[in-house]
Formats: C-alpha cells, structure tokens, sequence
C-alpha cells in the first residue's frame, strides 16, 4: 500500500485493554512512529487522529505517512469499529465512553502532551476533552464538526447508519462507499480502494461494513422521525470552554458545519484559524498534499 511521497513510512499495529463504563475492552490503534531526524532537546511530537462515526484509524493512512516524517501519529479504532471490540449494548456507544478511551490511550502512550485531530465524531470528542480545565493537548485540529450539528445532515447521516448491508465483492462496497461518502471530495481511484480494503468484514463468501452496526441504535428516532420533529444539537458551552490554539477544516459543501457556523466559531471560544476544502462536502478526507500540509503548517507552527 502507497501512503503517499513518504513511502517508507508504514504502521505499527498495536493494542491495549481500555477499562471503560462498559466493560473492558480491546483498542487497536496504528502508531506511525517518527521517520525523520529526532531532537533530543525536544519531546517527541506526537497526534492523535480520530476518525468519524462509521469509519475506522486506517481513514488517517495518506495523511500519517506524510506527516510521520516530522511527528508520531496515532490513529486508534474507536470501539465497535475496525479491530477494535464491539460493545455488548448499543445504547452505550456515546461520547463519556469515547473519552474515556481516548484520555487511557494518552495514558498508555506514556507522553506528557499530544496534538489532536478529530474528524466528525473525533473533533466531538476532541472539543469536550479540550474544554477541560488542564487538557493534555497543545493543538487541535476540527475536521469539518463545530459545536452545531444540524439536523438535516444527522438525518442523512441516519439513513445508511446501521442499515449493515452485504456485499459480493470488495468492488461492490467499494461502489457503496464512493456514494455514501461523496462528501469525501475528489479522492482517487487508488484512494477509495484503500478506504473499501479497510472498511470490510467478511460474513461468510460475502463483505460487510467494518463497524458494529449496533452504532446505529441511537440514531433510530433521526431515521423514522420528519425533519420538523427533529432539532440541531448544540455544543457552545463546550466549544467556548476550549483554550488551545485551533483550527477548523471545513468542507465548503458541508451539511453538517454550515457556513454561519463555522464564521461563529471564528469570534468565540478559542477563535480557529479556518481552512475551507472547496471541493468537498461532509467531511474532507485529508489525503491530498493541500489538505495534509494545512495541516502540518498548523501543527509544526512556531
């Protein structure tokens, strides 16, 4: 697999057993050690990437292998998705035990501070790890999620949430894939082939989606329910609380982070930079070379 210019980089994958509200469980997770020359004078630079809601660490692979030559990255599989251990109960896949588990996978990476990029679901987690009073975290990245969640993309988002089809061929998912995340932006063909090689789980002679579709519980009431009896989620408690320099990816067609939003966020909380993907929806795959060095920029910033 090619993850980009920097093609000696390649993940380790690694695990570690998460003590959480619900149960313990086994989290897998994708460490992209550092390549590049190291400065002793300096702790190592580590990022935490966090995928999105149906999706899995291996979404983060063109950009890690990039950025791998200046910092680590760690792109763990949240619970119920990729490798990682499914939950017993659908009703427990919520944000307290998303944070639970990445607080103990800072923990078990043994390093003080860490920079943090979330997408969708991940930035959720992100923004509520960082409202806290003395979060470990010295940068952190919002892909294409900011504290109002609107409706009409959480009803979307509903449709094809849990439905857990199955698939004659890694093509055929592949097909499914490049509708459900068109949003993604202009990927290439290489690019939504390593997406779908990651995003199955065989059943028998045929293919589902790699995540538990359990995920889809909570989701239910969007699905069935009409537009007018649902109503946006809202975040700015959480959102204002942040006090880490930040900056904010948004897909310039996203349904989820409305323009409006996004302008509000630029006067409150910690007052992002912002960096607007024209080609892309909900949300931007961070895979081009524009993409990745926004990011980089950002994070290797003096």
């Amino acid at each position: 697999m090619n993850y980009g210019s920097n093609s000696s980089a390649k993940p380790e994958a690694r695990s570690f057993r998460a003590k959480t509200s619900a149960g313990e469980l086994t989290i897998h997770y994708y460490d992209w050690m550092q390549q590049g020359p190291k400065d002793d004078k300096k702790p190592l630079h580590t990022l935490m990437c966090v995928h999105g809601l149906t999706r899995n660490g291996h979404d983060f692979d063109f950009l890690a292998g990039e950025l791998s030559s200046q910092m680590r990255v760690v792109c763990p599989d949240m619970p119920g998705r990729g490798n990682s251990d499914w939950l017993a109960r659908g009703k427990d896949y919520d944000f307290p035990l998303y944070l639970e588990v990445v607080k103990q996978l800072h923990a078990h990476l043994n390093v003080p501070i860490i920079d943090y990029l979330g997408t969708s679901m991940g930035g959720i987690i992100g923004m509520h790890w960082c409202a806290e009073r003395y979060p470990p975290i010295r940068r952190l990245v919002l892909n294409d999620v900011g504290p109002v969640l609107k409706k009409a993309a959480l009803k979307r988002i509903a449709t094809y949430t849990g439905n857990d089809p199955i698939f004659d061929s890694v093509a055929d998912l592949e097909k499914y894939l490049r509708q459900v995340m068109g949003g993604w932006g202009r990927l290439t063909d290489e690019q939504w082939r390593h997406l779908a090689t990651y995003s199955f789980r065989k059943r028998g002679d045929k293919f589902g989606l790699n995540y538990d579709p359990k995920l889809g519980d909570k989701m239910k009431i969007a699905k069935y329910l009409p537009l007018w009896m649902l109503w946006d989620v809202t975040m700015w408690e959480q959102y204002d609380a942040i006090r880490r320099p930040t900056l904010l990816i948004r897909g310039a067609h996203s349904d989820l982070l409305l323009k409006g939003t996004a302008q509000e966020m630029l006067t409150r909380g910690p007052k992002p930079q912002l960096f607007e993907v024209p080609d892309a929806g909900h949300a931007p795959a961070l895979m081009n070379s524009l993409q990745i060095d926004a990011v980089r920029d950002f994070l290797t910033a003096a």
